[in-house]
């Protein structure tokens, strides 16, 4: 069994790493919540484990901190919508998640924090993503 997944990134360049472990993870809307109080953005995820042989996917949290704003784009009125994360990437001082169907949610950030921790045991999969 491996151990679950905890990883902080403060650095630009921990962006990639941290799209590349976001890339497929499914996503319903309704797991997405911002506390403007704490500045914090947080998705509760379902990643695809990349870094094992056998497919599998596992409950995560992504938290994104010293958020100052976020904007939503192509949300849909279905609170129970699921969709699939494609990537994270950074527009000058905006973290930007792009998701299927057009979904995509924004967070301007002071510097950027981010936290993605495994919190769950992990499940076998028959579904693969295929990018062919």
């Amino acid at each position: 069994m491996t151990r679950p997944l905890t990883l902080l990134g403060q650095e630009p360049g921990d962006i990639e790493t941290f799209s590349a472990l976001l890339q497929d993870a499914t996503l319903r809307l309704v797991d997405v919540g911002f506390d403007r109080k704490a500045r914090r953005l947080a998705l509760l995820i379902n990643r695809y484990r990349r870094e094992v042989a056998a497919p599998s996917r596992i409950r995560s949290a992504l938290r994104v901190e010293t958020v100052e704003v976020v904007q939503r784009a192509g949300w849909s009125n279905d609170p129970e919508a699921v969709t699939a994360i494609l990537s994270l990437s950074q527009d000058g001082d905006w973290l930007v998640i792009t998701c299927a169907g057009g979904i995509a949610i924004r967070a301007r950030v002071e510097v950027i924090d981010l936290v993605l921790e495994d919190i769950g045991e992990p499940w076998a999969t028959t579904r693969v993503p295929d990018h062919g």
